[in-house]
């Protein structure tokens, strides 16, 4: 590791950090043809084969582990000594031009080895910089905050519209803040995982008591056998005498204090490292008794200048909260934070311990691409700052809808130039610009399908329009957790927008519009296959302009997955539940449901039509022009109950070009007759696939059943005949 002082920290060379912002897109979209094979073939290797087909057998990224923490962690204490000092892990190599400076400030641990396990990835996308405490170290929190501050000035300096991320466990997530109140004029992100800004009283004084009168023999003691053994009792500050009895610690801990709440403190503070005896001497000259009444202290200091100027904090936030062993973080705090920091988003690890960037399934690098936080400018670009999923991503977000695939068992179609229409995608063209023209199902349950399909049999990524709902939402908002976003977000998709459509289409991007909005994918009993489409038709003179092909497509089968039928209110309730579900592993519950409350019959009910109410002026309101139902874009969960699911059927139209209309996107009269061509052809692929269906011997789930049970689960349904469909 490339090491250096508070005062010289390493600065990476202009020539090896050029702005480029359009490295990751082009990349992107260029990965049919060019694949990066491992961690030793970083250049680009000419492959014919795409890496999602196979993405079943992907395998996550061998990566470093906690064991390889301490022995790190280990070498750095056997030359330790000096002040705090910024390191470069050398297993960040090669990174993407345009990179932006990642700093990361360590916990209680102060090694600067937390990211351990992400050097690697995160060395694709940052220059890393991790700051270390010699654990001898005693500088005060104020210094702390200015050797950050000099470094992120300087990079400021170099180079103003980068922005710069600081990345901070625990205390170092308080020190992280401390620096982003002071300098509120730098484009900072924060990335704070279980951020403690303040240490209430009954936590700081029990453990500080403790820490002082437990003997200096009590470490040495707990390396040979992994709990006190104690050669005579004695009697303790507090009064109470102690055996020649061995206890794992979180027991004397629990013994000595006599309280659960600070008993669960020991835990928290050493459960995670003490997973195996072969750590406890690292761990030990990590954190010897002086130096852990230090970082308490420390945190004392450096959350009460904090309080004093948090208000002034601007910089954009991304929280990272462990649902266990949480023995610093104080919930109140968290809450104060979100109604402090303006930009500030909350994401939740029931399931994490307290060092939740050393723990097993914990990816920064996909955490980061899940909530849209990763950017090389002043603002996020949606087209030129996405990175596509890897495999292994892919491969698990695959997996979190195989029972819906397995239920509904898509059938996808599309037309060939000859007007052949075959059961493959091998109508769809893989250069673009393209843009994808459809009908909304409900709750938009044919999305994910849509995109799974096309990157694993045509290696194209779908960039979708949707709601701006899905990528923010503001403090005290009822909108879903952006969590329950996830999945659209790493499937590409970009808050809808005249300015996003006109950047993808220039980068020659694949993108699915819905001209029907929220008003389609809402719509009422009845309206199951009905068009909600606006009258101008600007997205065809756009598409003109860069001469995009158009493909209509029709989606088919919400009739043979939900029907409609008034029930009581109660049922409502329950499928809200389901509602919140389905975002997280998205729209599974929803594709084999009963309507039976719609938009009609909640706004007969005064307290959901308030709610109603609420939640659409929360979110960003769009279509302010149109009058009617076209504009009436009320934001609802509808009603239903689940019901055996039926089968989905998609079919692409034959492509309209619009090569040769460079020069007309200003003829309104020539645009509005391609538009209503589009909405006739969209109109034509469901009434197509509504009268094929009829013949599918597999439309019901039990023949899919069967089917699958003799020729295997990973076997492709087969359909209606497609020759006998063409000859009728």
């Amino acid at each position: 590791m490339a090491i250096t002082d508070r005062i010289c920290p390493i600065i990476s060379s202009v020539s090896t950090r050029a702005y480029n912002l359009d490295f990751f897109y082009r990349n992107s979209i260029q990965r049919s043809t060019s694949v990066a094979y491992g961690p030793k073939l970083r250049g680009k290797v000419k492959a014919t084969v795409n890496p999602y087909s196979f993405s079943e057998v992907a395998q996550a990224e061998v990566r470093k582990s906690l064991n390889d923490f301490f022995v790190e962690a280990g070498d750095f204490l056997s030359t330790d000594g000096g002040p705090p000092r910024w390191f470069s892990p050398l297993e960040c190599g090669a990174r993407a031009p345009g990179s932006p400076l990642l700093l990361y400030v360590p916990g209680i641990d102060g090694t600067g080895l937390g990211l351990i396990c992400h050097h690697r990835r995160l060395g694709e996308i940052f220059d890393i910089w991790c700051l270390h405490f010699p654990v001898s170290d005693r500088t005060p929190s104020r210094d702390i905050v200015k050797l950050i501050e000099r470094t992120v000035r300087s990079e400021y300096h170099r180079f103003p519209n980068w922005p710069i991320y600081i990345v901070g466990e625990s205390i170092g997530a308080c020190l992280a803040l401390d620096v982003a109140a002071s300098n509120p004029d730098i484009n900072l992100v924060l990335i704070l995982a279980n951020p403690v800004t303040r240490l209430n009283n009954f936590i700081l004084q029990p453990l500080s008591g403790l820490l002082e009168f437990l003997p200096d023999q009590v470490p040495i003691l707990i390396e040979e056998n992994f709990g006190f053994k104690l050669v005579s009792s004695f009697v303790t500050k507090s009064g109470l005498i102690l055996k020649n009895i061995g206890y794992p610690l979180a027991t004397i801990l629990e013994t000595i204090l006599n309280g659960a709440d600070v008993a669960q403190i020991g835990r928290g503070i050493f459960g995670d490292f003490f997973a195996t005896s072969a750590n406890l001497s690292t761990l030990i000259r990590i954190l010897p008794k002086g130096t852990l009444l230090w970082k308490l202290h420390l945190l004392k200091s450096a959350s009460a200048s904090l309080n004093s100027h948090m208000y002034t904090v601007k910089a954009q936030t991304l929280i990272l909260l462990s649902g266990r062993d949480q023995w610093l973080l104080n919930k109140e705090d968290i809450e104060r934070l979100l109604c402090t920091l303006p930009k500030c988003e909350v994401r939740k690890f029931k399931n994490n311990g307290q060092f939740l960037f050393l723990e097993d399934g914990v990816d920064l690098v996909t955490i980061i691409k899940f909530a849209y936080f990763y950017r090389r400018g002043k603002t996020l670009d949606y087209i030129s700052d996405y990175i596509m999923p890897t495999p292994f991503e892919f491969k698990e977000f695959e997996e979190s809808q195989k029972l819906v695939t397995a239920a509904i068992s898509p059938a996808f179609f599309s037309t060939l130039e000859n007007g052949t229409i075959v059961r493959s995608l091998a109508g769809i063209p893989s250069e673009g610009p393209v843009i994808y023209v459809g009908n909304h199902m409900l709750l938009g349950i044919e999305l994910l399908q849509l995109a799974i399909h096309l990157l694993k049999e045509k290696n194209i990524m779908l960039r979708g329009l949707a709601h701006p709902m899905m990528f923010s939402k503001t403090v005290g908002s009822k909108l879903p957790n952006m969590q329950m976003f996830d999945s659209v977000r790493i499937g590409g998709a970009v808050p809808v927008s005249s300015l996003n459509f006109y950047k993808l289409l220039r980068s020659k991007a694949h993108v699915l519009l819905y001209p029907g909005g929220v008003r389609e994918a809402l719509h009422r009993k009845g309206e199951e296959y009905k068009l909600f489409w606006p009258q101008h038709s600007e997205f065809v003179r756009i598409a003109s302009k860069f001469g995009a092909k158009i493909i209509p497509f029709g989606v088919v089968g919400e009739d043979d997955l939900c029907q409609v039928s008034i029930v009581s209110f109660p049922y409502w309730i329950t499928m809200i539940n389901i509602f919140k579900t389905s975002f997280r592993v998205p729209i599974t519950s929803l594709s084999d449901s009963q309507m039976v409350l719609d938009y009609n019959d909640q706004m007969k009910i005064p307290f959901i039509k308030n709610f109603i109410q609420e939640i659409t002026q929360d979110a960003t309101k769009l279509r302010n022009g149109e009058e009617g139902e076209l504009g009436n874009q009320d934001l609802h969960v509808p009603g239903i109950i689940p019901k055996i699911p039926g089968r989905l059927y998609v079919h692409f139209g034959k492509p309209i070009e619009t090569e040769g209309k460079r020069n007309e996107p200003n003829d309104k009269e020539k645009a509005h007759d391609v538009y209503l061509q589009v909405k006739s052809e969209v109109e034509r692929c469901m009434t197509y696939l509504k009268m094929q269906r009829e013949s599918d011997p597999y439309r019901n789930l039990f023949p899919r059943f069967l089917y699958f049970v003799s020729h295997g689960f990973s076997s492709q349904i087969p359909t209606f005949d497609l020759y006998q469909a063409f000859e009728s």
